[in-house]
């Protein structure tokens, strides 16, 4: 093994792993050299048992990626994702009348809904294998060809599940929409309006333009179902460890906005703190710790270093994201450190850097992510409480921040007491849901 501070090479089974542990780093091989640097390895346990070839994210470079790139961009780059503004601001009001009604399953941001649970279900399933060598299938693809009764092949029969759930979240809500256009019972959405799209079905384009479509809407449902619902149990965590964060949110909410109405996407640039308390979020627990493999498709030198051909290279998000010199005090839950005299300083950097992944394959929902953060932080902040439960003495139990292990980290279970500030919000939520 190799380490120079911010880059650790190792060799695990012929395959060359290396982690760059800095902004700088990244930026030099996933930016500079983007051209070498933004294919993917290939994962036979994720892409080719579990069929998660259908999400984007992890296909090589090439032609085929950027057609799914390029669907995907024209629907969620930055001059077109405020049109999803009345929608994100429907469901943060939607969401906290469910908080009112079983503030308990606080964890759970849909209730009862069928895509959710499969998208979850999947979701664990991505934990597991989207780490590249977690399974040693990956390093060894042969192993793949394996009898499932094989002692020893138990992934295979866990490939076999997850695969199922991944072809029906992949599959079944987009079946859903096109029944419901035929029937005229359809909702406006993402789908509707890619499915219209679509050349005729007599077209001999149509089966592989459906197929770029499907996994389009599919992968901007499963990217919200991770990166946000993370986030925002991240900030319930963050707001029972740090009480006087949520009372400084508050103030500036009461203070710019009162207490007659709720917030909007209007307020965003008054409310400094509270885009500030976003942005800590998402620094302070990454959702992707070690983000996506990179592959590299040929022979370099970095920095007086060989980086064989095919080498899997990983941003080391976590590190980025707790470097103590662009953030001091990096375990501590501060949102003021991304403030200065009042507004946001453009000085400290930004957790969008790192925090979406980098160069050509950094997450292109990443605006529409941000957008739905914000709106959701707010929309709390301004109407609950959020605390800590109380021991018997009737003193705050002391939580620890732990989080689960794998591709995607979630925090482990924790308890807080969500609870209406005053009568006047608890009117203003149920309120919200009549005027939407």
């Amino acid at each position: 093994m190799l380490s120079t501070g911010d880059i650790i090479s190792f060799e695990a089974l012929g395959s060359r792993f290396i982690i760059l542990g800095s902004l700088a780093r990244t930026e030099d091989l996933f930016e500079k050299r983007s051209s070498i640097y933004s294919s993917r390895p290939r994962m036979p346990m994720a892409m080719e048992l579990m069929r998660w070839d259908i999400i984007m994210s992890f296909l090589p470079y090439g032609s085929w990626w950027r057609r799914h790139r390029k669907v995907f961009h024209d629907h969620f780059h930055p001059n077109i994702v405020d049109k999803y503004n009345p929608v994100q601001l429907t469901e943060s009001r939607a969401l906290l009348l469910r908080l009112l009604s079983s503030p308990k399953e606080f964890r759970r941001h849909e209730n009862n809904d069928p895509y959710v649970e499969t998208a979850e279900e999947a979701l664990r399933g991505l934990s597991e294998a989207g780490i590249p060598g977690r399974f040693l299938v990956d390093l060894l693809p042969s192993l793949k060809y394996v009898p499932e009764w094989m002692p020893g092949a138990s992934f295979k029969r866990m490939a076999k599940n997850w695969k199922k759930v991944n072809e029906k979240m992949g599959s079944k809500p987009w079946d859903d929409v096109k029944e419901k256009m035929k029937n005229g019972t359809a909702v406006s959405s993402l789908s509707t309006t890619l499915i219209e799209a679509l050349p005729d079905e007599s077209d001999p384009r149509r089966e592989e333009e459906e197929k770029v479509a499907r996994a389009t809407a599919a992968v901007a449902f499963v990217g919200g179902a991770d990166t946000t619902v993370s986030s925002i149990n991240s900030f319930f965590l963050a707001m029972t460890l740090y009480p006087d964060v949520l009372k400084k949110a508050q103030a500036e909410i009461d203070s710019v906005i009162g207490s007659n109405r709720l917030p909007d996407f209007g307020d965003r640039d008054s409310l400094p703190y509270i885009n500030a308390l976003a942005k800590e979020t998402m620094r302070w627990q990454a959702v992707t710790p070690l983000g996506v493999g990179h592959m590299s498709t040929q022979d370099d030198i970095y920095d007086g270093y060989f980086i064989p051909k095919d080498s899997i290279i990983l941003g080391n998000v976590w590190s980025i994201l707790h470097d103590p010199v662009a953030y001091p005090d990096p375990m501590t839950f501060k949102p003021d450190r991304f403030l200065k005299d009042g507004t946001i300083d453009p000085t400290i950097r930004n957790p969008m850097s790192a925090a979406f992944g980098f160069g050509r394959r950094i997450c292109p929902g990443r605006y529409m992510a941000n957008n739905s953060l914000y709106i959701i932080i707010a929309s709390l902040v301004s109407v609950l409480d959020i605390k800590s439960p109380l021991d018997s003495q009737g003193m705050p139990i002391k939580q620890e921040p732990r989080m689960t292990s794998g591709a995607l980290s979630f925090p482990l279970p924790f308890e807080c007491i969500i609870t209406p500030r005053s009568s006047t919000a608890e009117a203003l939520i149920h309120n919200s849901q009549e005027i939407d």
